[in-house]
This record gives structure tokens, sequence and C-alpha cells, in this order.
């Protein structure tokens, strides 16, 4: 396997978006999550998965989220929020990141990232997390790939909007597909 330049950020690949009958379910999870897999490999002790997890005490605006949300107010520790059983060990051994806030961009990736690297997004959902991370990643100059076929939102149209969205950033990030990632 070829090693690819950059760091893998998986990006929320937990239960409360794997279960069908979840109220935050991807559709195409599985989808995604095979993605993931066929990247993984190529970014061997480059990968860091992330986690959505509520905070204690909603503050401002995440106090009306969490009214129209309140199952998801559950501690970091509840199966909700754990990742999914086939990413999980692979998580245990690179690392995770827990943040309280769709965008999982912030000192801790940086610091994995490390000056002038690349970032490869995958994961869930394209329409929330997955953009707030490229497009905040971007504002601090990283170049971001968004692996669109490792990538599912919360229906196909937005999925597909959300790509179109994060393709009017380019170069800052480009929308490209796993192959693309993998080479030849």
């Amino acid at each position: 396997m070829t090693t690819v330049p950059g760091l893998l950020a998986v990006i929320d690949m937990q239960r409360v978006f794997a279960e069908p009958d979840s109220p935050w379910a991807a559709p195409r999870f599985d989808e995604a999550a095979a993605g993931v897999r066929r990247l993984l490999p190529a970014f061997a002790g480059r990968t860091v998965f992330t986690r959505f997890v509520a905070p204690e005490h909603p503050q401002g605006a995440w106090r009306a989220y969490y009214d129209r949300w309140p199952f998801a107010l559950r501690p970091p520790d509840a199966a909700l929020w754990r990742l999914v059983d086939e990413l999980a060990d692979e998580a245990g051994t690179v690392g995770l990141v827990d943040a309280p806030t769709f965008g999982k961009w912030g000192p801790e990736l940086a610091a994995r990232l490390g000056p002038d690297g690349r970032l490869v997004l995958a994961g869930v959902s394209t329409d929330c997390c997955v953009l707030s991370t490229a497009l905040a990643a971007a504002d601090a100059g990283v170049e971001v790939l968004v692996a669109a076929d490792a990538c599912a939102g919360a229906d196909d149209e937005s999925h597909a909007k959300a790509l179109h969205v994060l393709d009017l950033y380019r170069p800052l990030v480009r929308v490209v597909t796993v192959d693309e990632i993998l080479g030849p």
C-alpha cells in the first residue's frame, strides 16, 4: 500500500450516526465507513478519529439546539457517542479528539498535522461536521481534501449540496474520491 502525505481525520463515525433508528442517522453511513477502511492503510500512524459529544452544560445557542435534540444530552461515555465497533479498535491505536462543536479543527488537530500539512477528511456528516471542519482548517491555511465517497450526509441531497459548497473553496478545499487520494 502506498503511503499518502498528510493526516487523515475521520470525523464522527459514531453509533448515533450509524444506527438506523437514531434521529441523526446518516443513511449512507456504511458506504462512508467502507471508504474510511480503504483509506486507513495509506495513513498508518497518521490518522485521528473525532467524536461529537454533548457539553455538560450547553451555553448560548447550543441551549436551543439541545432543546430540539434532548436525547443527545448524554455524557461522553454514553453508548450513542461511541465509535462504531469496526473502527473503535483502530481509533484506540491512533488517537481520538472529542469536541462539543460541529467543527473539529482546533489546536489538537493542528498539532497532529504539523506545519504546511495536508488534511484529508472522511466521515459524517458531510453537511455538518465535515463541512465545519474543512472550512475552519482552510481558514487556517491548511490544504484540505474531502473524500466524497468516504463521507455521508444527513441525506443524499444534503451530502451533494455540501460537496458542491466545499468545492467552491478550491484550491483551499478540494473534493476528491478515495481512488484519487490513493492514486494508481
